[in-house]
């Protein structure tokens, strides 16, 4: 039997969420850095408005979400690392919230400017 399994296979799966958030940042600004390309396929529809706009913002802001994605990565797994290290030492250790708040924080900012981004498209056609 391994000493604090269900600790340490807690653990694991808060992992493995983070590294499935990380990939889902960089899937989705890949998508959003890719959306001019249906813009210009809608442009040349005929709807001519929607392209007028530009998409800089929109191609700088999915690269903002790969990079960031791509960034989640070693941040969880040195936080998975240090959680470990934590479960199985024998001595006790303050819950620092600040590993999970602070790309909450980052989250919500960057939703709030996604959700700018689309309404200021959706408005301007």
């Amino acid at each position: 039997m391994i000493k604090q399994f269900n600790d340490l296979a807690a653990n694991e799966r808060t992992y493995l969420a983070w590294l499935r958030t990380a990939l889902a940042l960089i899937a989705f600004g890949f998508v959003l850095e890719r959306f001019d390309l249906f813009l210009k396929i809608v442009a040349t529809s005929g709807a001519d408005s929607l392209m007028t706009h530009g998409n800089a913002l929109g191609r700088e802001t999915g690269v903002l979400l790969v990079t960031i994605g791509m960034l989640l990565i070693p941040f969880s797994t040195v936080r998975f690392a240090s959680t470990v290290r934590r479960i199985r030492s024998v001595s006790e250790h303050p819950y620092d919230m600040r590993g999970v708040l602070i790309p909450g924080v980052v989250f919500f900012l960057l939703a709030l400017f996604i959700l700018l981004y689309v309404s200021r498209i959706l408005t301007r056609s």
